[in-house]
């Protein structure tokens, strides 16, 4: 039996992000100053779901980085994540669309970290776990904000 739980613990992340469109493919620099144009200008509504991609984005571009052994770059990109999630903390007061959407793309990328901390090399462990902590608030504001509605 709790074999069982460990391995819905460890597949049900995975199954929740092919369901919802999440990929692993790191994007290229056009695909981030894209998606970066459209959170600036889009409404103030859909901003935390384009911010949401950002991170997911970012935590990805930070695994590739961290594969490759290039564990500064790593870091400037969780640096990076970090900041589009203040972006979402301080949008959440809005009325925001998408805001499930979000919220999934936020625990995939803090389930990515995860992941990925287990092999990181110690010195970046602590920008590491900075990043997954504010992504697991982030995420709990955003539940409190989907029940809240």
């Amino acid at each position: 039996m709790r074999f069982v739980a460990i391995v819905a613990v460890i597949v049900l992340p995975a199954s929740l992000a092919g369901a919802h469109g999440i990929d692993n493919r790191v994007p290229d620099a056009r695909e981030l100053a894209n998606l970066e144009a459209r959170a600036a200008t889009a409404s103030p509504s859909e901003q935390p779901y384009i911010y949401a991609q950002l991170v997911r984005s970012m935590t990805e571009v930070a695994t590739a980085e961290f594969q490759a052994g290039e564990a500064q770059k790593a870091s400037v990109s969780l640096k990076a994540a970090q900041g589009y999630a203040s972006r979402i903390q301080m949008s959440l007061f809005r009325d925001a669309r998408k805001l499930k959407n979000a919220e999934i793309l936020i625990r995939h990328a803090a389930f990515r970290l995860r992941e990925l901390l287990t092999g990181a090399p110690l010195e970046e462990r602590p920008t590491l776990e900075a990043t997954i902590q504010q992504l697991n608030q982030v995420e709990a504001e955003m539940m409190m904000q989907v029940f809240h509605h």
